[in-house]
C-alpha cells in the first residue's frame, strides 16, 4: 500500500469566516430547514437576540423589536449600543466582545465572542447599526465579507443596536422560519426577564411573574394538582407543581437566560435537592422516582462566566456559581431546602396533596415492578432476534458528536417500508423501527399496557424512555407511514400513544410526521416530485404533453435510490404540536374515545371536498392524500 503524500502544501490556515462556513455545526449545531426548533436558523436568531437580552439584564433597554419577513430577520434593541469604533470588529473579528470584561457584562450567556460572527459568516446579507451619543455607525457584509462601512454620522434615532440578516440559502436549504418556534423562544426570554417587552411582528410578549407564568402557560389549569409553588432568591428562581395525569417528570431549565434543554449541573442539583427536602419534611425515605413522578418544574440560575458543554449552550458544565459563591450544587440545595421546606410548613393542604401523589406513585411502581422486569427481558430478546430496530451509530446523548441533534428514529409500518428507509438512510444518524400491524388504541389505558403490549414495550425500549425521557436516545422521532387510510390510522394511534404516556416528548418538540411525495411526474428530461394535487397539476402543465405520472400509495413503492432524497437534504418534517388551550384528556376523549354523534358531526362538517370539484382523473387515494 503506497504512502499518502503529506507536506507543507497540505497545511491550510483558514480565516474566521472560512472556518465557520466549513464547520457550521461547531457553532450552531445542526443546519436543517426550520422544521425543528433546534435547527440552525433559530440559533442564528438566538445568538443575535442574546446580545439584546444582555443589554436588558444590565439595565439598558426594556423593549426589543423583532421582525421576520420571508427569510429576512431584524432585531432592534434600545440598549447602550455597540461602541461606534468597534461595530465592525464585534461582528467580524473572532474573540472580540464586551463580555470578556465582567464589569460590563457580569452574568451574560455569550462569553466566547463568537455568536454574531457566526451569524455574519452564515448569512448572505448581514447589516449592523449602532446608535449612541447622537451618532450612528453602519456596516454591511455578505457571507462575512465587509461590503460597506460608513463613518459615524449624526442621527436622531434612539440609542441601541439593530441587526438584520438573511441566512445563506446554500447552507440552510429550503429554509423557513416557523412562527411557533420563534414564539416559544421569545416567551422563554420574557419569563426569564420580567419587565422586558418583546414585539415580534407586532405581537407583544411580556411576563410579570416569571417562571410561574411559564408553568401556567405550559400546563392546563385542570391538570395542576396544587397551586404552583414559586420561589425567588438571589440569582435563582424556581417554580414547581405536580401534574394530575402526566406520568413522567417535566423540567424547564435555564442559565443566564439560556434555555438549557439538556439540563446540566444545575438541573441535577435541583432534582437531588427536591428529593432530599421532601424526604426530610415527611421524615420518610421515599424513592427518588416516586417523589419526582409527575413533577412539572422550572429552574433558572445566574452564574458568573458559565461553562457550557457546547457552543449552542444546551447543557451547563459549570460546578461553581462564580465569585465568592459556593458550588452550584450547594447553592441550589441550600435554597430549595430552606424555601421549599418553609412553603410546605405554611401550606399544609399542598403538602398533603404532594404526599398522596408520592404514595400513589409508590403503589404504581411496586405494582409494575414485576411486569417491568419481564418486559425488559422480552425487549432484549426481541431486539436480538426480531431485529425490529435498525440502530444508528450516533445518539442524542452522545455529547462528543456534533451531529447528535440529527439523531433520528423513523417509525415505519411493515417490512416493505422499513426496508426502503433502511437501505437509503444515513447509518450514522438515522435508525429505523418497524411496526408489526396496527398499534393498540391506548386511550384511557394505564401505564401497565406499555409493558404488556409487545409493540409499545419494544418502542419505549428502543427510545430508551422506560424510566425518564432524559435518557431519550434520539432527538427526532419521526412517524413514517403510507399515504393511505391505514397509514393515517397508524399515525393517529402512535400520536395517541405518545400523548397518553409521554406527552413531554411532544411538548419538547421531538415528534414529527414524515411527508413523502404523493406523485412523481416525469418525462425524458425532468422529474418532479409532488406533495399535493395542486403540485401535480402544476407539474403536468410544466412537463406537457402527457408526462408519466406515478402515484405513491406506500413507502415501499419508492425505490431506495429515490427515497434517499426524501430523508436527506430534501426531508420534509411536520412537527406534532399541542394547543395549550386544549387539554390532552379532552382531546383524546373526543378523537379516540368511543364513537359519538358529536365526533361524527365534526367529521361531516369538516369535509371540504365538493363532488363537482373532483377532477375526472382524481382518485380516492389522491383525495385522501
Amino acid at each position: 500500500m503506497s504512502e499518502t503524500a503529506y507536506n507543507e502544501d497540505h497545511i491550510r490556515s483558514l480565516d474566521w469566516k472560512e472556518h465557520i462556513r466549513m464547520r457550521p455545526g461547531m457553532y450552531i449545531g445542526k443546519l436543517g430547514d426550520g422544521s425543528t426548533p433546534d435547527d440552525g436558523i433559530y440559533i442564528l436568531l438566538k445568538e443575535v437576540l442574546d446580545n439584546s437580552i444582555d443589554e436588558f439584564v444590565m439595565g439598558a433597554g426594556k423593549t426589543i423589536e423583532i421582525a421576520i419577513r420571508d427569510q429576512s430577520v431584524t432585531v432592534r434593541d434600545y440598549g447602550r449600543g455597540i461602541p461606534l469604533g468597534k461595530v465592525v470588529d464585534v461582528v467580524s473579528r473572532m474573540n472580540t466582545g464586551g463580555k470578556y470584561d465582567s464589569r460590563a457584562f457580569k452574568k451574560s450567556v455569550g462569553l466566547n465572542g463568537v455568536g454574531t460572527k457566526a451569524v455574519n459568516a452564515l448569512s448572505n446579507y448581514f447589516k449592523v447599526e449602532s446608535v449612541r451619543d447622537g451618532l450612528s455607525a453602519v456596516a454591511e457584509f455578505e457571507q462575512g465579507n465587509l461590503t460597506s462601512n460608513l463613518e459615524p454620522s449624526e442621527s436622531t434615532k434612539r440609542r441601541g443596536t439593530s441587526v438584520t440578516f438573511v441566512p445563506d440559502s446554500s447552507i440552510f436549504k429550503n429554509f423557513k422560519y416557523r412562527n411557533e418556534y420563534v414564539a416559544r423562544m421569545l416567551k422563554n426570554y420574557v419569563y426569564l426577564n420580567p419587565g422586558l417587552t418583546i414585539l415580534f411582528n407586532g405581537e407583544k410578549y411580556f411576563s410579570e411573574n416569571g417562571l410561574k407564568d411559564l408553568l401556567e402557560d405550559n400546563t392546563n389549569a385542570d391538570d395542576i394538582l396544587y397551586p404552583i409553588i414559586h420561589l425567588i432568591g438571589e440569582d435563582i428562581e424556581v417554580a414547581l407543581t405536580h401534574s394530575k395525569t402526566q406520568y413522567s417528570e417535566e423540567y424547564h431549565s435555564f442559565v443566564n437566560g439560556q434555555n438549557t434543554t439538556q439540563g446540566g449541573t444545575h438541573l441535577a442539583a435541583f432534582r437531588e435537592s427536591l428529593v432530599k427536602t421532601i424526604r426530610e419534611f415527611y421524615n420518610k425515605n421515599y424513592e427518588p422516582a416516586d417523589v419526582r413522578k409527575s413533577v412539572v418544574a422550572a429552574i433558572a440560575i445566574k452564574v458568573i462566566e458559565p461553562v457550557f458543554e457546547s457552543q449552542t449552550k444546551t447543557k451547563l458544565g459549570s460546578t461553581d456559581m462564580g465569585g465568592d459563591l459556593p458550588t452550584v450544587r450547594t447553592y441550589i440545595n441550600d435554597f430549595v431546602k430552606t424555601q421549599l421546606d418553609n412553603y410546605l410548613h405554611k401550606n399544609p393542604e399542598a403538602a398533603e396533596k404532594i404526599q398522596r401523589k408520592i404514595l400513589q406513585a409508590e403503589h404504581e411502581r411496586k405494582e409494575l415492578s414485576g411486569i417491568r422486569k419481564l418486559a425488559k427481558d422480552r425487549a432484549k430478546k426481541a431486539s436480538l432476534h426480531n431485529k425490529k430496530l435498525r440502530d444508528c451509530r450516533i445518539h442524542f446523548d452522545n455529547l462528543k458528536s456534533d451531529r447528535r441533534l440529527e439523531s433520528t428514529l423513523f417509525i415505519t409500518e411493515g417490512d416493505s417500508a422499513s426496508g426502503s428507509i433502511t437501505k437509503s438512510r444515513d447509518v450514522n444518524t438515522q435508525a429505523v423501527f418497524s411496526l408489526r400491524g396496527k398499534p393498540l388504541n391506548s386511550y384511557g389505558m394505564s401505564k401497565k399496557i406499555v409493558y404488556e403490549n409487545e409493540e409499545f414495550n419494544l418502542l419505549q425500549a428502543a427510545l430508551n424512555i422506560e424510566e425518564t425521557i432524559e435518557d431519550l436516545r434520539y432527538n427526532n422521532i419521526v412517524i413514517a407511514t403510507d399515504a393511505d387510510v391505514d397509514g393515517m390510522h397508524i399515525r393517529l394511534l402512535l400520536i395517541t400513544f405518545f400523548l397518553q404516556f409521554f406527552p413531554e416528548l411532544i411538548k419538547e418538540g421531538h415528534l414529527y410526521i414524515l411527508q413523502t411525495p404523493l406523485f412523481r411526474v416525469r418525462n425524458k428530461k425532468e422529474t418532479i416530485y409532488c406533495y399535493s394535487e395542486e403540485e401535480r397539476q402544476a407539474a403536468i402543465k410544466k412537463l406537457s404533453p402527457k408526462p408519466e405520472i406515478t402515484r405513491f400509495k406506500g413507502l415501499g413503492e419508492i425505490s431506495p435510490d429515490e427515497f434517499k432524497h426524501f430523508i436527506d437534504e430534501d426531508i420534509r418534517l411536520d412537527p406534532v404540536m399541542l394547543d395549550r388551550d386544549t387539554t390532552i384528556e379532552s382531546m383524546l376523549a373526543f378523537y379516540m374515545g368511543k364513537n359519538t354523534p358529536t365526533r361524527q358531526d365534526f367529521i361531516i362538517d369538516n369535509l371540504k371536498v365538493e363532488l363537482d370539484e373532483i377532477k375526472p382523473e382524481s382518485t380516492i387515494e389522491s383525495l385522501l392524500g
